[in-house]
């Protein structure tokens, strides 16, 4: 059995197929950040207006065939505090959403429901559904 891919992969993972997702809309330019951002993994201008994107993936998948989806920030290092970093859609205006089986959300931040977490796949995030990509391997070769 391999290896599990690390936060920081299954992140650039769904940073990856967030830009690409994005670069396929008509009129639609993508940059990315210089440095680490906590609240901004992409920069799209749509419509002449600059928006901030927040990328999440998730490869916990429920009875049901959803996808539970962190949102919260906890941390990363090994000085971390305890503190929970909430999701608030004051610090981005879309949220990306990239989960194992390849399917593909893109959520204006104002219509997320939730600080720490949400569930993908059924009615509520439906109309924001946007692509059913490839799926990608949450174990990698040793």
């Amino acid at each position: 059995m391999g290896a599990r891919i690390s936060p920081r992969e299954q992140g650039d993972i769904g940073e990856r197929a967030a830009a690409v997702w994005l670069l396929k809309q008509p009129d639609i330019s993508v940059f990315v950040p210089f440095g680490h951002s906590a609240d901004t993994d992409l920069i799209a201008i749509i419509d002449s207006r600059i928006l901030r994107v927040q990328v999440k993936t998730s490869t916990l998948k429920l009875n049901n065939g959803r996808y539970q989806v962190s949102l919260a920030t906890r941390g990363g290092n090994q000085n971390w505090s305890g503190l929970v970093k909430r999701f608030s859609s004051s610090r981005c205006e879309y949220l990306f959403v990239l989960v194992a089986d390849g399917r593909q959300w893109f959520i204006p931040s104002a219509d997320v429901e939730g600080g720490t977490g949400i569930v993908v796949g059924g009615p509520k995030y439906a109309v924001f559904e946007v692509d059913r990509g490839r799926p990608f391997e949450v174990v990698r070769a040793a």
